[in-house]
């Protein structure tokens, strides 16, 4: 019998997994590449889908997606270096070698933020109302996208034997693990002296997370105030769930010196951001 890679003990499901999919003339094609691009297409679609119901052009979404693809992977890479430069500034030959990994949604949120202001202003269109169009596509995409942490077996949480957790063969979890992870590996009779870690599956919580809040805000978009409003109720909703959910995961990027995860310092100031943004909204509703 097949050991499988990656096992749900409380639900009995069990997988075995690899992260390349197919080759072609020699180049690996990996499934973290087809889940990420899988996302980018749906989400696309379904930003298409509200431009077509707020009677936009659709064109303008679909341009800005082929403008915005390598400028969200060269900041979600630029994120990921600038907080794990300890280890890249004594081997910069890595930082180009994005095919063994290292991207960083926030890296890639904040990218493509700032080409839509770009683009937007080129367009001479509406920011906050185009924000709030590709916001519905942008959290589809991380709701997608996140399924290739799975495929990767990587982007987990710490020890858990709560009725979700998730065990990873040892020898094919990804670094770092950590001591309290390592200090309660498991083995499994079915399964012989195969070693496992037993963890928290972030990738399954951050997921969930936000196809919760992509259906809550498709339920509100009918009522909304102002433009803007959605992509300020996203900024709080994601923010939100990705402070606790850094919390529990052992591959934090840490603020240098400091110790604390940065993206739970980027949750909070969208948090704080998204909360600004709702009160002026709310107050220039008003003066109507």
């Amino acid at each position: 019998m097949e050991i499988p890679n990656i096992y749900f003990p409380h639900l009995g499901l069990s997988f075995h997994l690899s992260a390349e999919a197919f080759s072609v003339f020699g180049i690996t094609v990996y499934w973290y590449g087809i889940i990420l691009t899988a996302g980018i297409i749906l989400g696309t679609l379904l930003a298409v889908y509200i431009a077509k119901k707020e009677r936009i052009n659709p064109e303008i979404i679909t341009d800005f997606v082929l403008y915005d693809i390598l400028f969200a992977l060269l900041g979600a890479r630029i994120y990921f270096v600038a907080f794990k430069w300890d280890y890249y500034k004594e081997n910069l030959g890595e930082i180009f070698n994005i095919r063994q990994g290292g991207i960083a949604i926030y890296g890639a949120i904040i990218a493509s933020i700032l080409v839509a202001i770009i683009y937007t202003r080129y367009k001479k269109i509406k920011f906050f109302q185009f924000a709030d169009i590709a916001t519905y596509g942008l959290i589809l995409g991380q709701a997608i996208g996140r399924y290739g942490n799975f495929v990767n077996k990587e982007a987990f949480g710490g020890y858990t034997n709560n009725p979700l957790a998730m065990a990873i063969l040892k020898s094919e979890a990804k670094p770092p693990l950590s001591d309290e992870v390592l200090n309660h590996i498991v083995r499994f009779e079915t399964f012989g002296t195969a070693e496992y870690i037993q963890v928290h599956p972030t990738f399954f919580y951050e997921s969930t997370w936000n196809f919760i809040l992509l259906i809550l805000l498709l339920f509100y978009r009918k009522h909304k105030k102002c433009n803007g409003e959605i992509f300020c109720l996203y900024l709080i909703g994601y923010g939100i769930g990705r402070f606790w959910i850094e919390g529990l995961r052992t591959d934090q990027l840490l603020l240098h010196l400091t110790g604390i995860p940065v993206s739970q310092i980027v949750a909070i100031s969208s948090i704080i951001l998204g909360i600004i943004g709702i009160i002026m909204c709310r107050k220039s509703f008003i003066k109507q």
